[in-house]
């Protein structure tokens, strides 16, 4: 499903991390006293998919507020920019981390209730939503959409007390099976309440209209159960 996201308003928010100028978005229902969600977008920062899917979840009742994690100046132009910054903050994992809780700290600013938040995010962003879950962030739950699974070798794992939705592209070429099941088995060894749904037929950017990958009712199925999820935890 898409929406004209130029249609509809998501007003700029300017913060900080430390002396770096970030630059998200809110949705209009912002300062409600509702329930929230940071959605981290993909690679290239923020984009209609992320646009879109705050639109939609404002209609269901959220505050969101969509993250900046590059800081202003910092967007990328290409896929090279983009591979080369979002593999930056994969590696310094504790810098995306910080960013990652400006952002929550931003979203409760513009109203949302703290104990009644999660976190979504696409591709780069979907590897970002695991490292909230990582981090052990004060969040309900994390949603991973066509994200990076990886975690490096050395890094141990520990107790992961947020609940976890991985959405996943059964034909994801960007993801091994190696790092498919390091993953289950961080999620195991945390004692996480998780979950992983597979999409058949579905590459990499299955949700997103705008890819080559798009796969219409695969999108629909994952939408619905992001939403069947977001109720559990905060309605």
């Amino acid at each position: 499903m898409t929406i004209n996201v130029s249609a509809q308003t998501l007003k700029e928010v300017s913060y900080n991390d430390n002396t770096q100028k970030l630059k998200g978005l809110v949705t209009s229902n912002s300062g409600k006293n509702l329930p929230g969600v940071l959605i981290l977008p993909a690679w290239k920062g923020i984009d209609n998919e992320a646009k879109s899917a705050a639109l939609r979840l404002e209609k269901e009742g959220y505050i969101v507020f969509i993250a900046d994690i590059y800081g202003e100046g910092n967007a990328p132009t290409d896929n090279s920019e983009a591979a080369k910054l979002s593999s930056q903050y994969k590696n310094d994992f504790k810098a995306y981390q910080t960013r990652i809780k400006a952002a929550l700290d931003e979203l409760k600013k513009q109203g949302a209730i703290p104990d009644k938040i999660a976190v979504i995010g696409y591709c780069f962003g979907g590897t970002g939503a695991l490292e909230t879950a990582r981090a052990a962030f004060p969040v309900q739950g994390v949603v991973s959409i066509h994200g990076g699974l990886a975690k490096a070798s050395d890094r141990p794992n520990s107790e992961i007390k947020t609940k976890v939705l991985v959405q996943h592209p059964a034909d994801d070429k960007s993801v091994s099976k190696e790092d498919y099941e390091s993953l289950v088995e961080e999620l195991n060894q945390g004692n996480a309440d998780w979950q992983i749904i597979t999409y058949a037929n579905s590459g990499h950017t299955f949700t997103n209209p705008e890819s080559n990958d798009y796969n219409e009712i695969m999108d629909q199925r994952a939408w619905d159960h992001l939403l069947l999820f977001l109720k559990e935890l905060l309605k």
